[in-house]
């Protein structure tokens, strides 16, 4: 199966996200992991070919992961 652009683009913030959580401390790691897979998951529902929706939650996305990756927060909830 073939992906588009905009599709390799979720995976690859998916995967980043993940990687990220590595990062954080083994104690809250799984709270990352958590909170990045609902996160997609709560918008599995989107149409794929929506892909004004699909860029603007790329966009949020990325600033979360970027608010996130900061050595300071060290658990999300």
């Amino acid at each position: 199966m073939r992906l588009s652009g905009l599709q390799k683009e979720v995976l690859a913030l998916y995967r980043h996200c993940l990687r990220e959580s590595r990062r954080k401390p083994e104690a809250t790691r799984a709270h990352f992991e958590k909170f990045a897979r609902a996160e997609f998951a709560r918008n599995l529902h989107l149409d794929k070919r929506d892909f004004g929706a699909i860029e603007y939650l790329l966009r949020k996305g990325k600033r979360q992961l970027d608010a996130y990756s900061s050595p300071g927060i060290k658990d999300v909830r």
